[in-house]
């Protein structure tokens, strides 16, 4: 993804979703209690599942779930050493194709901190 294109990119992807919503809004509600019950903190904090969420977008490459978790995260106050240990995980997992979608998902923590902390 290109350098400073992450928070296009989740306003696209609600806007997207957005006729979507109206039109299966079942779907849409069941798909968002099922994401508030799944990262709502318990034994794990909200922080770490995120990080889980994470990971998994890494690796199943998912462009969309990096700018959302990411964005999260930074909200959560998640340091980015944490998410660099997370994605070494992710990559020594997933390999090659994990390493590179790891790239997007620094790039997006270094515009989506830097587009946050304008917002403040």
């Amino acid at each position: 993804m290109q350098s400073g294109s992450h928070q296009a990119f989740i306003e696209a992807v609600n806007g997207a979703l957005g006729a979507f919503r109206h039109t299966q809004p079942a779907t849409m509600q069941g798909f968002g209690a099922l994401a508030k019950a799944a990262t709502t903190a318990g034994a794990l904090s909200q922080k770490h599942k995120e990080l889980i969420a994470l990971a998994i977008g890494v690796s199943q490459h998912c462009s969309p779930c990096i700018a959302f978790h990411v964005k999260a995260l930074i909200q959560l106050g998640c340091a980015r050493e944490e998410l660099e240990e997370m994605l070494a995980v992710t990559i020594y997992m997933g390999g090659g194709p994990s390493l590179m979608y790891a790239a997007d998902t620094l790039i997006a923590w270094d515009t989506l901190s830097q587009s946050l902390a304008l917002d403040d």
